[in-house]
């Protein structure tokens, strides 16, 4: 069965500009639902968008997995007028119905996990012809005209007597082939519900929403750690191993100041078995240099989305997150700092990130933060034995 995903986003958002590529905890807004997808049981995910950036971001980030193509999605499919539809049927025209599912996944909707991607395809493999994903709630809803539609107001129910109803959340619809292509809808036959987690309902309209959705974010994240010996620890560069600041001539960049005492920070690594990984979202030669002659083997250079990557990484490299001790000074590296089993800033970190680190060091960038952060991790290991 091949299983496709299509995530249509448009250039031309009118609620909030450019919403798209806004950044939600440090992450531009599609990257949350992409990154599960790619992670997902789908075989390829279509990035549907009229966007040149979203294009050129999907194809710089994502070389180390096959599974994401950025297509580009025609003018008249990308209207404010245009449907979700017209945009599906556009894509599926262009494979020539040469899929045998295809899951239409919402950039708005960033609380979608690769679970509730997989749950939806797994339903129809088991007979769905297609899905939506709902929410349950317990609110008792009304018509404007003052009529009760979900429960009888004569005989109002406790809260737990009631069931509840189910509400479409717009997060995931999944359909086999021969139902979009002749309906041309995402939902008919046999239609299955996929109930998601009740805060997935709250999806991305306004500029408040952001807030709310980046909080919800942050609590997944960091339930999710326990205590672990730490078998990896990842760094950025700028901030965290320099001092942020890089000096130019005529033919771009020039020099970078790196700590001595950082340096032997990694061979400590090293010697107590974690392994040092660096991400950075510069494509620097001279990073490149300094970590050949730190003998760092793990280096991604011009990584935009750091925490796909590092979650392919957890799989490559056979640690969990709770594993990873993540030090990032700046809000690209948020993410991964509130997943990983330690998320470590230097004293020179912008403030959204100390708000979220769970150990801030002494030093700065560039001053030993690094040489700080490695050692704090050694005799964390040594206590978690």
């Amino acid at each position: 069965m091949h299983k496709i995903g299509i995530i249509p986003l448009r250039a031309g958002s009118k609620g909030i500009p450019q919403k798209n590529r806004k950044k939600l905890l440090g992450r531009p807004l599609f990257t949350w639902v992409l990154a599960e997808a790619i992670f997902s049981s789908l075989d390829v995910v279509y990035v549907f968008t009229d966007d040149a950036w979203i294009g050129e971001y999907v194809s710089i980030n994502y070389g180390w997995t096959g599974k994401v193509k950025a297509v580009k999605r025609s003018e008249e499919s990308a209207t404010d007028t245009a449907s979700t539809e017209m945009a599906m049927k556009e894509l599926a025209e262009s494979l020539n119905y040469k899929f045998d599912s295809i899951t239409l996944l919402q950039a708005t909707s960033p609380l979608t996990t690769k679970a509730d991607i997989n749950e939806s395809i797994r339903m129809i493999e088991s007979g769905y012809d297609s899905v939506l994903s709902v929410v349950k709630t317990h609110r008792f809803i009304w018509t404007k005209d003052g009529k009760s539609i979900n429960y009888d107001y004569t005989k109002r129910p406790r809260r737990q007597d009631f069931d509840g109803t189910f509400i479409e959340n717009g997060a995931v619809y999944t359909a086999k082939k021969e139902i979009f292509k002749n309906g041309g809808n995402r939902l008919g036959g046999k239609i299955g519900v996929l109930e998601m987690e009740e805060d997935t309902l709250v999806e991305i309209d306004s500029l408040s929403d952001f807030t709310i959705i980046e909080s919800l974010i942050v609590n997944r994240l960091k339930e999710n750690k326990k205590p672990a010996r730490i078998k990896a620890m990842v760094f950025d560069v700028d901030g965290v191993l320099t001092d942020a600041t890089v000096a130019y001539n005529a033919t771009g960049e020039h020099a970078k100041s790196f700590s001595f005492v950082d340096g032997m920070g990694f061979e400590l690594l090293r010697e107590h078995g974690v392994i040092p990984v660096v991400i950075t979202s510069e494509q620097s030669e001279i990073v490149a240099q300094r970590m050949k002659k730190l003998k760092v083997e793990n280096v991604h250079l011009g990584v935009k989305d750091k925490y796909a990557l590092l979650t392919h990484l957890s799989s490559t490299l056979g640690v969990t997150k709770n594993e990873i001790a993540y030090m990032g000074d700046d809000i690209n590296d948020l993410a991964g700092i509130c997943a990983s089993g330690w998320g470590i800033c230097p004293d020179n970190a912008v403030v959204a990130v100390k708000a979220q680190a769970d150990h801030i060091l002494k030093k700065r960038g560039g001053e030993g933060a690094a040489r700080e952060a490695i050692e704090f991790i050694i005799n964390w290991n040594k206590r978690i034995i």
